[in-house]
């Protein structure tokens, strides 16, 4: 049995949809269990990271064009188009209550690379039902089940409990990647979460 590789992951970041291009293919090449883990990256924030939000009010503008830069430094490195949505941040609660709709059809890693691509790629408002309509009928799922299930409170649960689980491990944003309970953080961090899965048990 391979080794226990866990994606907690939230679609309204960037750094992370870099990482999910990737995290499928490490698993591959390692034999390692892929563990799909939803989360929303603002209840994280708020309850153990809220610098983030500071940083947003007052940011530091070398800092910020370099951060502009190193994201798209990523993007042409790993094919990706992520451009500057005209909503961010964005509420995506609902988008990723879907993602356990979507797991439950076998089809939440492309459920999860569409949200990524209209909100990343096509400026499209992942928090709007129309939008998230459109994206359920893109990836083959029904979209009356989706949207009474996202309502209700078993699904609201499922992704509280990830997001608090996440919290209690020592998590603080998106992407955190465990590798049979080593935490990593960050796209820059697959490196590592490769070197972690290549060593022996």
């Amino acid at each position: 049995m391979g080794k226990k590789l866990e994606f907690f992951y939230d679609c309204s970041s960037p750094w992370t949809y870099l990482a999910f291009s990737k995290i499928e293919d490490v698993a591959r090449r390692h034999q390692a269990d892929l563990i799909w883990r939803p989360i929303l990256v603002g209840g994280v924030f708020n309850a153990v990271n809220p610098s983030v939000y500071e940083t947003r009010q007052r940011p530091v503008k070398p800092k910020a064009r370099y951060y502009a830069k190193d994201l798209q430094d990523w993007a042409r490195l790993y094919g990706l188009k992520i451009g500057q949505p005209s909503v961010f941040p964005v509420n995506s609660v609902k988008a990723m209550r879907g993602a356990f709709v979507a797991h439950e059809h076998g089809k939440i890693s492309p459920y999860s690379r569409c949200v990524f691509e209209q909100y990343w790629g096509e400026d499209r408002d992942i928090s709007r039902d129309e939008v998230l309509r459109e994206i359920v009928g893109m990836v083959g799922l029904d979209p009356d089940e989706f949207f009474e299930k996202i309502s209700s409170q078993e699904y609201k649960d499922k992704l509280k409990r990830n997001t608090d689980e996440l919290i209690e491990r020592g998590g603080f944003g998106s992407p955190t990647i465990f590798v049979d309970g080593e935490m990593f953080f960050g796209n820059d961090r697959l490196v590592l979460v490769e070197h972690a899965l290549a060593q022996s048990h």
